[in-house]
C-alpha cells in the first residue's frame, strides 16, 4: 500500500463543507468519488483543515492509501480528468506510511476576504464579505495584537466545547488592504470551530467604531462567545497553507491580493 499526499485547490462556494453529507454536495465525497474512478478503491482521505460550507481552499492536504501504480505526477492528471471545475488536484506524491495529513499537521495559514463599498461587487461575491462600513485598518491590527501568541480562544469559538482544548498560538496576524479589498492573513498550531470567521466580526466591530480597541482583549480575558463579535459570512475565507516542517514565509509583496477590484 502506498501513502499518498494531496494538495487541493477549490472554490467552496457550490459546496456543503469539506466532510460527507449524506444528500449533500462536499469536497470529501467528489474527490473520493474521482479517486475510485482512477483506482477502483474505495478509500478514505485523511484532512488536515475540514472547511465548512461556502469556505474556500488553496491549499488544503490529505492523504489516502492506494494500491495503484501509477507515478504521482500521472495521479494529479487522472483525477483531475474525474474531478468538476471547481475542484482540483494541485500536487501529489508518496510520503512515509506514518504520515497523516491532519494529526501530523503543524499549522495553518487563513486569509480573510472583506469588501468595503457603497455597490455590491457583483464578480467577487463568491469571494468576498462585502460591508458597506468604513473600517480603519489601523485600529483593527492595533486591536488584534493582544491575539498573538498562546491563548485560550474560547470567546471565539463556536459551540463551545467543540475540542478538547481551546488554546491555540496564533503565530502571525495582519491586516492588509487594497483599494476596496481588506483581507487578514492568520496563521496559528490551529484553529476552533469558526474562530477566524469570530476573529473577523469581532475585529471588524472595531473597525467600523462600533467598540473600542481595548474591548478585544476584554473578550479574550472573559472566555465567552457571547461577548465576542458576530461570526463573518463563510465565502470570504481562504484555506491557504497547511504546513508540516518549518512555519513558510507569509508575507509576499508577489502574493498579495489574489483578487484585484476596481
Amino acid at each position: 500500500m502506498r501513502n499518498i499526499k494531496l494538495i487541493l485547490s477549490y472554490d467552496g462556494s457550490d459546496f456543503a463543507g469539506w466532510q460527507v453529507q449524506p444528500g449533500r454536495r462536499t469536497v470529501q465525497e467528489t474527490l473520493e468519488a474521482a479517486i475510485y474512478a482512477v483506482t477502483q478503491e474505495r478509500i478514505r482521505c485523511q484532512v488536515s483543515g475540514r472547511t465548512d460550507a461556502g469556505v474556500h481552499a488553496l491549499g488544503q492536504v490529505v492523504n489516502f492509501f492506494t494500491q495503484t501504480e501509477l507515478p504521482a505526477e500521472r495521479l494529479v492528471r487522472a483525477i483531475n480528468a474525474h474531478l468538476p471545475a471547481d475542484v482540483v488536484v494541485r500536487h501529489a506524491e508518496d510520503v512515509p506510511q506514518a504520515f497523516d495529513a491532519n494529526h501530523d499537521a503543524r499549522g495553518k495559514w487563513y486569509r480573510y476576504y472583506i469588501h468595503v463599498g457603497e455597490v455590491r461587487p457583483v464578480y467577487l461575491r463568491r469571494y468576498v464579505w462585502h460591508v458597506t462600513w468604513r473600517l480603519d485598518i489601523n485600529r483593527m491590527q492595533t486591536a488584534s495584537q493582544p491575539l498573538l501568541g498562546r491563548h485560550d480562544f474560547r470567546s471565539f469559538e463556536t459551540e463551545w466545547p467543540n475540542r478538547m482544548s481551546s488554546v491555540r498560538n496564533i503565530t502571525y496576524l495582519e491586516w492588509r488592504q487594497k483599494g476596496p479589498l481588506i483581507w487578514l492573513d492568520i496563521a496559528a498550531d490551529g484553529f476552533l470551530y469558526n474562530m477566524v470567521r469570530a476573529i473577523v466580526g469581532t475585529i471588524v466591530n472595531v473597525g467600523r467604531g462600533y467598540w473600542s480597541e481595548e474591548r478585544v482583549v476584554e473578550i479574550l480575558h472573559a472566555r465567552d462567545r457571547r461577548l465576542a463579535g458576530p461570526t463573518a459570512p463563510p465565502q470570504g475565507l481562504f484555506l491557504m497553507q497547511v504546513w508540516y516542517d518549518e512555519e513558510p514565509t507569509l508575507v509576499s509583496d508577489e502574493a498579495f491580493p489574489i483578487f484585484l477590484a476596481d
